[in-house]
């Protein structure tokens, strides 16, 4: 009787632990999210040297103080933001990053940051806006929908024959986790900007020093 007892208390004690760990009540305060994901370098390969210049996008969301925000089981929230608080910023890296370690062809670039306007002799720039960037948790018993959505509009400038090509590359995830982890809305909001750099990349080519649309 005794340990039927016992077995009970226990129970009840880790779905209680397990409700407190999925929606411990939100105070409000803020997380910061890198979005930007680690990528092996390539070797240079060779060929025509090209500069790529990536400018910070411009953020045109209503609302630029947040990203999105976590609904606790118990109520409050908890929001979130990229890290250096400026998705433009955030955006535009992860971009030169990638085409930095490895852009078209699978090859490593001549690409860097840059304010925009301050390197006019560059073979390409590129810029963008954000029009949407989005990532929401919602905490139910027992689970945690994740969810993210982004839309980004990616121009370049080829500055030799001063063509130009201008992309919409957007996307949407969702993920439902048992065990709550801001490490996943990090994960998930990182991969849904990779995967629309790496549609952006595939969509376009780099040939005779510019930027060109992908046959």
């Amino acid at each position: 009787m005794k340990s039927a007892t016992m077995r009970q208390v226990l129970g009840l004690g880790l779905i209680g632990a397990m409700l407190a760990g999925a929606g411990c009540v939100g105070k409000g305060d803020t997380r910061l999210l890198d979005v930007r994901t680690p990528i092996s370098a390539a070797p240079f390969a060779p060929g025509e040297p090209v500069t790529i210049v990536v400018e910070p996008f411009e953020d045109l969301r209503p609302d630029k103080s947040r990203v999105g925000v976590r609904t606790h089981l118990w109520g409050g929230v908890t929001n979130f933001n990229v890290t250096g608080m400026r998705s433009g910023d955030a955006i535009a890296q992860a971009l030169a990053d990638r085409l930095k370690n490895r852009g078209w062809q699978d090859r490593a670039w001549n690409v860097r940051m840059a304010p925009a306007g301050s390197v006019p002799d560059a073979d390409i720039i590129i810029s963008g806006q954000v029009n949407s960037l989005s990532v929401n948790a919602k905490s139910r018993v027992f689970s945690t929908v994740i969810t993210t959505a982004s839309k980004v509009t990616v121009q370049a400038r080829n500055l030799g024959d001063r063509s130009s090509t201008t992309r919409n590359i957007e996307g949407a995830q969702s993920r439902t986790v048992f065990w709550f982890n801001e490490d996943d809305v990090q994960e998930l909001l990182a991969a849904t900007l990779q995967d629309g750099i790496n549609r952006y990349i595939s969509d376009t080519r780099i040939e005779q020093r510019a930027l060109r649309p992908a046959p």
